[in-house]
């Protein structure tokens, strides 16, 4: 198949690459502008990430279907001297103008301030309106909940543009902030789009750089660079057509960019390395078998028809490195596919986004790579530029794709045979080091700590939050099937609770629904002492009030913890046996998936450990610019571990292949069969290559990591903390002690399963 794919490629080099450019054209297009209609950022959306079926969302789904939820727009007036009866005078006269212009938009229900009331500000109902301070005041304006989603947005527009003008007429010392959920939304998504373009504009030149000096020249450096760009251009198409079927959170979007990016720029990296290195094999067996007087002449044969050196290399090319994408990209996209088996819906639609963007990856290193290296034929062997600058020139020799037989790794892989057990105890000791603040994590669902930090909508929910404690969220609500007084029964009950201040009845649904707001002794509504209290609320006799279901911050965390725990066993064993089964098809081997599977585990423990001592416990907040929210966001950690362990076998696939390929043929010098020859000739041959794609996999990582938004920051700093300990501490130190000590029986698998090798493998 790989070999076929080559020849195909090799003649249609052009036709393959218009076919990219049409592909990129249309689909980042469609993603970014719609082309006349909502584009990808369009139909995004951003809030708490829920679980189908779970107590919190089931009480959603109950509120939604008893009543229609009307959209309110808040304004905080700030600059209003409450005690100054000449500015009170001037509010009170822009307040009576400012009701009249909302009123008079089409779809606005109710505008409610503390100057309605007709005892004035000195009566109870105006106090919530009123600043804790005495600095300002707020209004609320409520829509017509029967609007259509066209009209409400029109409506909505059209408020908030009248309550900026009364900012304006004020005066210079009074200031308006304007929020609802649309807003806070918007908010997110566009920090969203900013951090991505910033990743973008970090992660892309800093890679280029360095593929700059792995390949001495930008011809070949942008050449994986293309396949990137192709990737995320297809990748935003992919998640617009996701957007028409499920609801994608604006998180999607980073993560699975961010993965398409590295992804590509790894596979290309390998797919150049490789051809550079068959090419010149092919133009020195060329050279060995032509005498001096043929070569011009096959030089002008070859300008008037294909080369077939270069189509050779092509096809070995595909055939080997092509084959090792392939596999790596299965291992990756079996780990991601493991979200698709988890409730929550922020984690489905990231598997089913991630998968198709670890295509789309692939595809462009097995297509469009390929025919650019066949556009690009002998002049990739010409020495790179760079070889001539004198400073570079050694830093080439260390880092650059083409390995000599001996070097840096092969040196490094005979020091760990030569004490494979202290290597291994050391490096294990270390991983079990890093992974130990695992054992404190704390799993959030963050909602309003989204908000960018400065921006307008966190100002406004600050002041919100210590001037308006009426209109503030209480840490949690309790929905229930019942009648007022049973409700109000049930609150006191509540109210006794520990740790409970206050719980009253805030809302009558319905005849059949009501609605308690539930204060905890905290100031982190999603912290402990809070989710204690939701615990002790569900634990109640439904008695007296009858059924009721908790909901809020800290009920959904519970909810989501406990989807994650539900679908953990099936979705790891699934994933554990696909990669299982994939990595003997590729070695025939029992011991070596089994330890990769294992040593992955120990890797990712590890990472996680670190992002836990980082982002839980607050160390290193200055240096990436975040305040801690008390725990890792769960998505957070479903993501890294399904992403993280495709990751690290990404590496174990690079590696393993090549010392699979020297024990299996016996190549350069190695006698076939000779393990530990085959496991040094291997990490010399791949070292250079894993090395080069971490580095850059690593900058795109940190380069999304550079962003405003906390969870983006988290998945960007544990999957670079992720490659950096595989491709160091994993991949040239524990496996070749591991592989050293196990020696023949790496490759041992029972009669049976040897015999399924020999029939079903894949072999090169």
């Amino acid at each position: 198949m790989f070999d076929r794919l080559g020849r195909t490629i090799a003649r249609h080099p052009l036709v393959t690459v218009l076919c990219w450019i049409v592909l990129v054209t249309v689909t980042g297009g469609l993603a970014l502008t719609g082309f006349g209609g909502p584009g990808l950022f369009d139909r995004l959306h951003s809030g708490e990430p829920v679980v189908p079926g779970s107590e919190s969302q089931e009480a959603r789904e109950i509120l939604a279907g008893v009543a229609e939820e009307p959209t309110t727009i808040t304004a905080i007036v700030r600059g209003v001297d409450l005690t100054d009866q000449e500015q009170l005078s001037d509010a009170g006269s822009a307040i009576t103008t400012a009701h009249s212009r909302l009123l008079a938009v089409d779809g606005v229900e109710q505008v409610a301030d503390p100057f309605v009331f007709p005892e004035g500000l000195d009566s109870e109902q105006a106090a919530p309106f009123l600043a804790a301070d005495g600095d300002g005041f707020l209004i609320s304006t409520t829509l017509d909940g029967s609007l259509s989603s066209d009209a409400e947005a029109t409506a909505e527009e059209q408020v908030v543009d009248q309550l900026t003008a009364f900012g304006d007429d004020l005066g210079d010392d009074a200031r308006v902030l304007v929020s609802s959920d649309t807003l806070l939304t918007d908010s997110i998504v566009g920090q969203m789009q900013s951090d991505l373009t910033r990743g973008e504009a970090v992660a892309l030149p800093i890679s280029l750089l360095v593929m700059v000096i792995v390949f001495g020249g930008f011809l070949a450096a942008g050449m994986p660079l293309a396949g990137a760009i192709a990737s995320i251009a297809g990748g935003l198409g992919a998640l617009l057509g996701f957007a028409h079927l499920i609801e994608l959170d604006s998180v999607v979007v980073n993560v699975v960019t961010v993965l398409g990016l590295g992804l590509s720029i790894d596979y290309g990296l390998l797919i150049v390395s490789r051809f550079r290195e068959e090419i010149r094999h092919e133009v020195d067996a060329e050279l060995a078998d032509t005498v001096p007087g043929e070569r011009r002449r096959r030089s002008r044969r070859r300008s008037r028809r294909r080369d077939p050196v270069v189509e050779r290399a092509l096809r070995t090319t595909l055939s080997t490195a092509g084959r090792t994408v392939t596999f790596s990209a299965l291992t990756v996209a079996i780990a991601i596919a493991g979200l698709l088996l988890l409730r929550p819906e922020i984690l489905r639609s990231l598997g089913a986004a991630g998968v198709s963007v670890v295509v789309i990856a692939v595809a462009s290193a097995l297509t469009l790579v390929p025919a650019l290296l066949r556009l690009r034929g002998r002049r990739m062997l010409r020495p790179p530029l760079l070889s001539k600058v004198p400073g570079l020139r050694r830093l080439l020799g260390t880092l650059g794709e083409t390995a000599p037989t001996d070097g840096f790794f092969s040196r490094l892989a005979v020091g760990v045979q030569r004490r494979p057990w202290l290597v291994m105890v050391a490096v294990a000791a270390v991983l079990v080091f890093l992974a130990s603040p695992l054992l404190g994590l704390t799993l959030r669902n963050s909602t309003t700590e989204m908000v960018p930090e400065g921006s307008e909508q966190q100002k406004f929910l600050t002041v919100l939050d210590e001037q308006y404690p009426a209109f503030a969220a209480p840490d949690a609500e309790v929905l229930v099937a019942g009648s007022a007084e049973d409700a109000t029964a049930l609150a006191e009950e509540i109210a006794d609770l520990p740790d409970v201040t206050s719980a009253q009845v805030v809302e009558e649904v319905s005849e059949d629904y009501q609605v308690i707001g539930v204060q905890a002794d905290t100031d982190d509504p999603g912290g402990e002492l809070a989710t204690d209290v939701v615990r002790a609320i569900r634990d109640l006799d439904p008695a007296p009030a009858g059924q009721h279901w908790v909901m809020g911050q800290a009920a959904n965390q519970l909810d989501f913890s406990a989807a994650l725990l539900e679908g953990l066993p099936l979705a790891a064993g699934i994933v554990v046996l696909a990669t299982f089964a994939l990595l003997f098809l590729m070695t025939g081997s029992l011991l070596v998936p089994l330890k990769a599977l294992l040593v992955n585990a120990l890797s990712l423990c590890a990472s996680l450990g670190v992002t836990t001592w980082i982002f839980q416990e607050g160390h290193l907040s200055g240096l990436f610019n975040f305040t801690s929210v008390g725990g890792l966001e769960s998505y957070v950690v479903a993501v890294v571990v399904a992403f993280g362990f495709g990751l690290a076998m990404d590496y174990e696939v690079f590696l393993i292949a090549r010392i699979k390929e020297f024990y299996d043929g016996g190549q350069g010098g190695i006698h076939r069969g000779d393990n530990e020859a085959s496991v040094s000739a291997g990490l010399q041959q791949s070292g250079r290559i894993i090395t080069s794609a971490a580095l850059v996999i690593i900058v795109v990582f940190a380069g999304f990591a550079t962003g405003e938004l906390l969870p983006i920051k988290e998945v960007g700093v544990a999957l670079a903390v992720t490659v950096l300990i595989d491709a160091t501490l994993v991949r040239m130190l524990l496996v070749p002690s591991t592989m050293t000590l196990l020696g023949h029986r790496n490759w041992w698998a029972p009669k049976p399963l040897a015999r399924a090798y020999q029939r079903f493998g894949v072999h090169h």
